[in-house]
């Protein structure tokens, strides 16, 4: 059982996330992907996420066993922003800390773990690359529900708190979860205490923390309680390319929306074919004014030629901020 000792200070320290956080989904994904349960809940989205999960990507599942520790450092607090912000303070992990929680994870390692663990700048730009193609991919399409479904909660968590008091927001976070004031007592943990020392504690709704609330294995780190969101099975809605680049095929044309959104998973010129239904010919044209725009970058690797977004393309899809920089 893992306890929690509050003070009057972390009380009033404590607060309800607003927004889902992209890292912890990204992990917490990554458990759900490698196991069973919660077919009704993850079914589909597993399956979909198995069939075609990216190449560049399997490298994450080395850093995320199914079970037991994955590195406290894949999931800094989170400040709102992008996912590139988010994973930019990933990357920016002194290397030595790098180093002492992958010792910690349970699970064979790989020459680029290794590298990794020792700092190496080509390792750990790689690190970056594998969360970006594997968020674009797995979490990305599935943000309009996984977002509904944590502003519903917060909803929920925030009428019983006005209501009825912070102790009765606590008394009713999760069935695992008991509030015995000062202490906050949660099943599924080995003995443990953390005491939150004045620093309060965030409460982190999440989709893909399963059955039980988790948090951060070191006590030093900024607490935070990750639970799981009250929700109807098949919580998981895909959005559809449609709707996602309905916003762009005004000002783009339909062909070219659509193409900056299969690029969003790194493809050759071929699969951007396939996943647009337009010829050969028409996808490498596409490909090309893309290019030229600055909004996808191509590489060649091996016999293939990879098309990718860059910061510019990836925002004008998702709708977030301009990175100046590339203006």
């Amino acid at each position: 059982m893992l306890r929690i000792h509050f003070t009057s200070q972390d009380l009033t320290r404590t607060t309800l996330a607003e927004e889902p956080d992209p890292l912890w989904e990204v992990l917490l994904s990554l458990h759900q992907l490698q196991g069973r349960d919660g077919a009704a809940q993850y079914g589909y989205w597993r399956e979909r996420t198995r069939r075609q999960f990216p190449r560049h990507a399997e490298r994450l599942l080395h850093l995320t066993p199914p079970r037991g520790y994955s590195p406290d450092f894949l999931t800094p607090p989170f400040a709102g922003g992008s996912f590139d912000d988010a994973v930019e303070q990933v990357l920016s992990t002194a290397p030595s800390r790098i180093n002492q929680e992958l010792e910690m994870v349970r699970r064979p390692g790989s020459s680029w773990t290794r590298d990794l663990a020792v700092g190496r700048r080509e390792a750990v730009n790689s690190l970056g690359q594998s969360l970006r193609i594997y968020h674009r991919h797995a979490i990305a399409p599935y943000w309009d529900s996984i977002r509904a479904s944590v502003r519903s909660d917060l909803q929920q968590q925030v009428s019983r708190m006005t209501t009825s008091g912070v102790d009765d927001l606590l008394s009713n976070l999760h069935p695992a979860v008991r509030w015995e004031r000062p202490v906050l007592k949660i099943m599924g943990f080995p003995e443990r205490d953390l005491h939150l020392e004045g620093r309060g504690l965030r409460l982190q709704p999440s989709v893909f923390c399963w059955r039980t609330p988790t948090k951060l294995r070191d006590p030093q780190l900024s607490p935070v309680l990750v639970y799981p969101v009250r929700e109807a099975p098949g919580m998981l809605h895909l959005t559809s390319v449609e709707s996602r680049t309905e916003p762009l095929a005004a000002l783009l044309g339909s062909t070219r929306a659509s193409a900056l959104a299969a690029i969003s998973d790194v493809c050759t010129t071929t699969e951007l074919a396939r996943r647009c239904d337009i010829s050969l010919a028409g996808a490498s044209r596409q490909a090309g004014i893309l290019r030229e725009a600055g909004l996808i970058t191509t590489r060649r690797a091996g016999q293939a030629v990879l098309h990718d977004l860059t910061p510019l393309g990836k925002a004008l899809l998702d709708g977030s901020d301009l990175p100046i920089h590339n203006l």
